[in-house]
């Protein structure tokens, strides 16, 4: 009868089905166990690019710094970004101390933020910012500080297009007046550059004062009383830079290393 066959046939039907589905479960599960060991595999012969940055060697002469820089300033106007130095490896790697290969000296203004342009991470620039890259006693011992304790072997001072600071310094000088606040402080820092502006005649006064103030900085502290015999050897270099936020491109003004 009906009845009767129906258990035995639903008994029949329910193992059938438990047996394929531990079948398939257990194919699966062999499959992702392949899958996750071929992944780790994977991941042990090609390392991350970030791990493999971190472990290359600081460089350690100012030739050697400046062609990293530039490197990571040519991924940059490409599209073609490491990020190198930037996870919790790294973080933990320096953690204890710091050892960078260069100290880049640029301006406050949002679009030239130095990590970024030269596709640099943790631990690798020691970065000061001021308004228009003005010195004063604190900011020129701030950049003595990487090469005086630890040879850091590069100090980039970097000039943008189109800066803001140098702008409104140009023209309260221009029209004989003031800023406001603190930033009459500034542009004190940059007459000396003004004065040179004027001398001559400029399509953009405001860009070859920009151009005018970063190589008069430069030439500063490339003369310090403290970094000067660093230079004179050989394991310090300072140079000028210039950045367009138009490329992305830094171009170097003066103080190429030629070691």
């Amino acid at each position: 009868m009906p009845t009767a066959g129906s258990p035995q046939r639903r008994a029949i039907l329910t193992g059938g089905l438990l047996a394929s589905a531990a079948l398939i479960t257990g194919c699966s599960s062999k499959a992702a166990d392949t899958t996750s060991a071929d992944a780790k595999a994977s991941a042990a012969a090609s390392p991350s690019p970030s791990a493999s940055l971190t472990a290359e060697a600081r460089p350690d002469s100012p030739r050697a710094a400046f062609a990293r820089l530039t490197e990571g300033n040519r991924r940059w106007v490409d599209g073609t970004l490491q990020h190198p130095d930037r996870d919790p490896k790294r973080r933990e790697f320096v953690a204890a101390e710091q050892d960078p290969y260069g100290v880049i000296l640029s301006c406050i203004d949002s679009r030239v933020p130095p990590e970024l342009l030269f596709d640099t991470g943790l631990g690798d620039l020691f970065v000061l910012r001021t308004g228009g890259q003005v010195v004063g006693p604190e900011v020129t011992g701030s950049v003595e500080y990487g090469p005086m304790t630890s040879g850091t072997p590069l100090v980039v001072v970097l000039g943008h297009q189109r800066c803001g600071a140098i702008k409104a310094a140009y023209e309260a000088m221009r029209a004989g007046k003031s800023l406001p606040g603190n930033l009459q402080a500034i542009a004190d820092a940059l007459k000396p550059a003004y004065r040179e502006t004027v001398k001559g005649e400029h399509a953009d006064p405001v860009d070859a004062m920009i151009r005018v103030h970063t190589e008069q900085t430069s030439a500063a502290l490339r003369s310090n009383k403290d970094l000067a015999p660093m230079v004179k050897k050989g394991d310090l270099a300072v140079v000028s830079a210039y950045y367009s936020l138009d490329t992305g491109r830094v171009e170097v003004l003066s103080g190429t290393p030629s070691a």
